[in-house]
């Protein structure tokens, strides 16, 4: 027993010894680090003070703190920014669906403004503007050199004035201006229609009417279509759906699951980490599912065709998504601002990162561009002559009056295929893969 209370006091001493060894240096480290940074501090303080005073014109004191705030959040990535409170308002805005612009969700790569998608039914939509597009100039002047929040005040504007924007595309030589119409944006979080047997649900983006929208356009058009068991099945169109918020990507995802992870997000510290799971109930019943995703697809849109595509509920087609796995924290500040501030990775069930990467399709299919002779073909031009053309051609006299309207009813089907190929050959695509699976399971059963 003696020994052991030495052994127990000796490993006390040897301890007390060593921490006073190693932490001397690292207090001296730390006093270290924490002048450099009052030092940096009170240099920022001589800077600001020389500019106030000495700078050719005067400056607005509030303006040079707000660049000073936001220069060090852009800094570390493109998605974190200094919201003023005017930036803070608009987007509590935008969250709740309506907002005054172009109608374009942008990002910043090489100094440039990128178009991470056109807004449905929206001015710049309308205008041609599309996913991938370089905005170089505004009325002339350039972006360059301008961070995020700078360009997108340049765009900004009164309902009803027009903007000259100056865009360079991938495939073609030259920039080439386009002129649009400042309106107010009315977002439609949620299309639903049918396309023959299916339904087909087009997300826009997700804001707080996100989920209650889907829900009741699904509900609408199963009904349209006299029940669940007459649905061969639901697409889900998320292409330049720039995202939104979280909780309703969770809700959506949610919604086509029963169980599993939908997405975590984990960030510097690992108590920060959250995981968030499906709970039991499928809206579609078991009915098979495509996710339609393009470049434009990012962030909240990524979260969805991610977990879907993980757990097998669905076959992802279309293009590879943009790559936005980041989770950006609104932070309200004093003064009625805000500060967007990146605070986590966001990962799919099987546990990967889109970061930078996107979700690859199970099928890729491009859309191809339309061209002018494909929108001035004519039914004439495409119908071929048969032996039915012929004059004074034998009918046919084996084929009842039931078995011709049902016959007539394939060729309707077949032609309004043929109709959506040409308007829209990604989505047609979707529902070809729909109907084949629907088949399939129809013969399992």
């Amino acid at each position: 027993m003696r020994s052991f209370v030495m052994a127990a006091i000796g490993g006390t001493l040897a301890g007390a010894v060593l921490t006073t060894q190693v932490a001397g240096p690292l207090l001296a480290q730390e006093q270290s680090e924490a002048r450099t940074v009052y030092e940096q501090l009170d240099l920022f303080g001589d800077i600001f003070e020389r500019i106030r005073a000495q700078y050719v014109e005067e400056v607005d004191e509030t303006d040079l703190i707000e660049a000073a705030i936001n220069g060090m959040l852009t800094s570390l990535d493109p998605h974190s920014s200094y919201l003023s409170p005017k930036d803070a308002d608009d987007m509590r805005v935008q969250t709740r669906g309506q907002f005054g612009g172009l109608g374009i969700e942008v990002t910043q790569e090489n100094g440039f403004v990128k178009v991470v998608s056109p807004i449905d039914d929206t001015p710049a939509d309308e205008a041609g503007i599309e996913a991938g597009d370089f905005i170089t100039h505004v009325d002339g002047e350039s972006v360059l050199g301008l961070n995020l929040d700078e360009a997108v005040e340049l765009m900004r504007g009164p309902v009803g004035s027009e903007i000259i924007i100056t865009v360079v595309r991938e495939g073609l030589d030259e920039a080439f201006d386009v002129s649009i119409t400042r309106d107010t944006i009315k977002l439609t979080a949620v299309r639903a229609r049918t396309e023959g047997d299916a339904v087909v649900l087009r997300i826009t983006t997700f804001n707080d009417q996100t989920f209650p929208n889907l829900q009741e356009g699904l509900k609408n058009s199963v009904e349209e279509l006299g029940g669940i068991e007459n649905v061969s099945g639901i697409v889900l169109d998320l292409r330049n759906n720039p995202g939104g918020l979280l909780t309703q990507a969770i809700r959506v995802s949610d919604a086509f699951l029963d169980a599993g992870e939908i997405v975590s997000t984990r960030g510097r510290d690992i108590q920060d980490s959250e995981r968030y799971n499906a709970t039991e109930g499928d809206l579609a019943e078991g009915k098979p599912l495509v996710v339609l995703i393009n470049g434009g697809s990012a962030s909240a849109s990524e979260i969805v065709a991610g977990a879907l595509q993980d757990h097998r509920r669905a076959i992802v087609v279309g293009t590879k998504s943009f790559g936005k796995g980041s989770v950006q924290t609104v932070m309200p500040l004093r003064g009625d601002g805000a500060m967007r501030l990146t605070t986590a990775r966001y990962y799919t069930p099987s546990g990967r990162s889109i970061q930078a990467l996107g979700v690859s399709p199970d099928i890729i299919v491009e859309q191809p561009p339309r061209t002018e002779e494909l929108d001035d073909q004519t039914e004439d031009d495409a119908h071929t002559r048969s032996e039915a053309d012929l004059r004074g051609s034998l009918g046919n006299d084996s084929i009842s009056d039931d078995e011709m309207r049902q016959l007539e009813e394939d060729e309707a089907r077949a032609k309004a295929a043929a109709d959506l190929r040409k308007r829209d050959y990604q989505l047609a695509y979707a529902i070809d893969v729909l109907n084949g699976l629907a088949a399939l399971s129809t013969r399992a059963d």
